[in-house]
């Protein structure tokens, strides 16, 4: 049984209503406590409390006044509630007992808090969370395995409009709070990752290139020894460049740079030379871990001089055999205590650089991310409290240079004990599917680009071993998932990240089994959202015209962040610093919103709308319209983009890039352009939407994720327009 703290006793205030996100017997004894008994609770017999909790309202005679639901109205409601209050009682909603998926911040569907705002009546938010001392229970929407039971009593809120979305926007905040105060998070990765590999030392890193495998201890045996090597060659280097793909060689490289106490910084080896030079200049490298073979593969990377390149492989070579013998029992037997003391773990944690990122420059020059140690640990837990991943095994294909690839298909299965299988080319779908059937894999992270690649090459059964397939870095197209669900019975689960955020912020998951007796669930999943934010995050939502104006969470506008995973800015941009953090938050440049079930809807980047005539047009709602006009099949990759130009007369003017054959010429741009605009008045769509330029290109620019160009595209148009 989890120990209860209470906070916020200074916030009680009788009589009131008081709206929690969930309900534990010990969190209703000590309200009726603090209350002097003088309460009752508001339940909808649909939706009805735990069996301990009732004998226990029962045997204190603490009355319970029937919310039906689906059979009354709010003013009935309001006028029981205000009874109540004559009568001297606080009056406690009741969330009953719900279906809900693993680490949801609250019990309460969404028609419940729309119901509150309904009763204008200015409630007292209480949040209710479960805490713990491990990655796998930091937080918890339950009791089992928790260590603390957290009870905030929140100052109630001001009367007026919108009270379920204050509501859910002061427990988003308190979830945040909560989370960036729990011990575990403020420690050393590298700690916890030598802790977990000695939990689970017989756990196989499968190498799905050879079909090798090598064990946890020995990948920790190796790295130690590898460090150790490190430390005399590299003592003057505080951070190494690592130009490696996904694979037993990069776990090894990672582990050796972090127990050595260097930085390892993550080089996108499929970016430009510019960008590479960039990021080298920004992190302030000189040496680089690759692997020769792996070097010879990319000859048009543009690769340092030789004299700064240390190959994997010739380092390994170097070790001496004693050297790894004994590196390697003392990771099998020894107490993962002593191991950190022999390599001073300890030193580095909590705000220390643990790992530097770069973002990927879609939109301009990549921006150097310092990835802490807390922040690290902060979104391995938030996975960890939503995803069970002690029974998965992943499938390790995204580049670590990815944020998603380092965190979720690397570094937790590490931690989690877990199996993963790596393969060092997320496009090569042929081998991604025979792994994934080969080796019964669970858990597969993607983007669409890659899923749908993945598809074509896909048996009936080669998904079949696959229960959680998330997807993400681009928007999921509703065909795609249908066809998916169609052919294999596999949801994809689209999700949503940020570099600057370690990156996992929300995810969609599948929905949890009906509770008997019970007539409301919380979602795992809502169709057309990027999924519920992970526990430890807050979200806000402002003006997208004005950052100091916040709106509802259900209005469209700009999307803010707060976490013990979110970054404390960009490497040497000061400026740049200045402009999307402020107070904690920070400011993610992408438009969208949040439904009362607290899901986030996108839509899109706020450097992909056009604001003609005062109005916001979005680049990517245009794209999917004009793909639907102009019948373009997903297989034929990306064939069209939306970008804008300046414009005398509306401020800003819509540009179609268009790669199609039939678009090429400019002689007959007018035509086309009078028969998209007409299609589009077809649909209903706004005039706004309408083109007035044809830009004619070879190929419109992506990245090697899938992920439009943005800045590429912005360089076309301005090329062809000149403006």
């Amino acid at each position: 049984m989890p120990t209860l703290h209470i906070q916020g006793k200074e916030n009680l205030t009788a009589p009131a209503l008081y709206m929690p996100n969930r309900m534990s017997l010990t969190a209703v004894q000590a309200l009726n406590r603090l209350l002097d008994g003088k309460l009752c609770f508001l339940s909808d017999p649909t939706f009805p409390p735990s069996a301990d909790i009732t004998r226990y309202l029962r045997r204190e005679n603490i009355p319970i006044i029937p919310l039906h639901f689906r059979n009354t109205t709010s003013l009935a409601v309001r006028e029981q509630i205000l009874d109540q209050f004559d009568q001297g009682r606080s009056v406690v909603f009741l969330p009953g007992t719900v279906a809900r998926t693993r680490g949801t911040i609250s019990d309460v569907p969404s028609p419940f808090l729309s119901t509150v705002g309904s009763l204008h009546l200015a409630p007292v938010p209480l949040f209710l969370g479960y805490y713990g001392n491990t990655m796998h229970n930091c937080f918890s929407n339950t009791e089992e395995k928790a260590t603390r039971e957290a009870l905030c009593i929140l100052p109630q809120l001001k009367p007026g409009p919108q009270t379920g979305e204050r509501v859910l926007q002061t427990w988003l905040n308190t979830s945040a709070e909560l989370f960036a105060a729990q011990p575990w998070i403020q420690g050393s990765l590298t700690t916890e990752l030598v802790r977990a590999i000695r939990q689970h030392p017989d756990t196989e890193i499968i190498d799905g290139l050879t079909g090798s495998t090598l064990s946890f201890y020995k990948a920790l045996g190796v790295s130690m020894a590898a460090a150790r090597h490190l430390r005399r060659e590299l003592s003057d280097q505080p951070r190494v460049g690592i130009i490696l793909p996904p694979g037993p060689g990069a776990v090894i490289a990672t582990i050796a740079c972090l127990l050595s106490g260097i930085t390892p910084v993550m080089i996108n080896y499929a970016t430009s030379h510019h960008a590479f030079e960039s990021t080298v200049r920004q992190a302030g490298l000189s040496r680089f871990i690759t692997a020769r073979k792996f070097a010879e593969k990319l000859p048009a990377f543009p690769w340092p001089p030789q004299e700064q390149l240390l190959f994997i492989e010739e380092l390994l070579k170097k070790l001496s055999k004693p050297s790894l013998i004994t590196h390697i029992l003392l990771a099998k037997t020894a107490p993962a205590s002593l191991i950190c003391r022999l390599f001073g773990t300890d030193k580095h944690r909590d705000d220390a650089e643990a790992i530097i990122l770069f973002t990927s420059g879609s939109s301009g020059d990549p921006k150097g991310v310092v990835i802490t140690h807390r922040m690290m640990l902060a979104n391995l837990a938030q996975c960890a409290s939503r995803l069970d991943v002690r029974q998965a095994r992943f499938h390790a294909c995204l580049p670590i240079f990815h944020s998603f690839g380092l965190t979720v298909t690397m570094f937790l299965p590490l931690l989690a004990g877990s199996p993963f299988c790596t393969h060092p080319n997320p496009t090569d779908a042929r081998a991604l599917c025979e792994q994934i059937a080969k080796y019964k894999l669970t858990l597969i992270c993607a983007t669409p680009t890659f899923a749908r690649a993945m598809m074509r090459r896909a048996h009936p059964d080669t998904f079949r071993s696959v229960d959680t397939f998330i997807v993400g870095a681009e928007k999921l197209q509703p065909e795609l998932a249908q066809e998916f669900r169609e052919r294999f019975g596999v949801e994809l689960l689209e999700g949503y990240g940020l570099t600057e955020a370690c990156p996992v912020c929300a995810v969609n998951l599948p929905d949890a089994a009906p509770v008997p007796g019970s007539a409301f669930f919380v979602p795992g999943t809502v169709p057309g959202s990027v999924g519920a934010p992970l526990p430890g995050i807050a979200v806000r939502v402002t003006d997208p015209d004005d950052d100091t104006r916040e709106v509802p969470l259900t209005e469209q506008g700009m999307l803010w962040l707060k976490g013990a995973n979110l970054f404390s800015g960009y490497i040497g941009l000061p400026d740049v610093n200045r402009r999307v953090l402020r107070d904690g938050w920070f400011k993610t440049g992408d438009i969208g919103r949040l439904d009362l079930n607290g899901f986030i809807f996108l839509g899109g980047r706020l450097s992909r709308f056009s604001k003609i005539g005062g109005e916001m047009v979005p680049h990517d709602a245009v794209e999917l319209a004009l793909t639907r006009i102009l019948n373009l099949s997903p297989d034929g990759g990306v064939q069209i983009a939306i970008t804008g130009t300046a414009d005398a007369q509306k401020g800003e003017a819509i540009v179609l890039l268009s790669a199609l054959p039939e678009h090429q010429r400019n002689s007959e741009e007018k035509r086309i352009l009078t028969d998209i605009r007409a299609q589009l008045q077809a649909l209903n769509m706004p005039n706004l939407w309408a083109p007035k330029y044809i830009v004619p290109v070879e190929a419109i620019p992506v990245l090697p994720t899938g992920k439009l160009d943005i800045r590429g595209c912005q360089l076309l148009t301005q090329e062809a327009l000149g403006h």
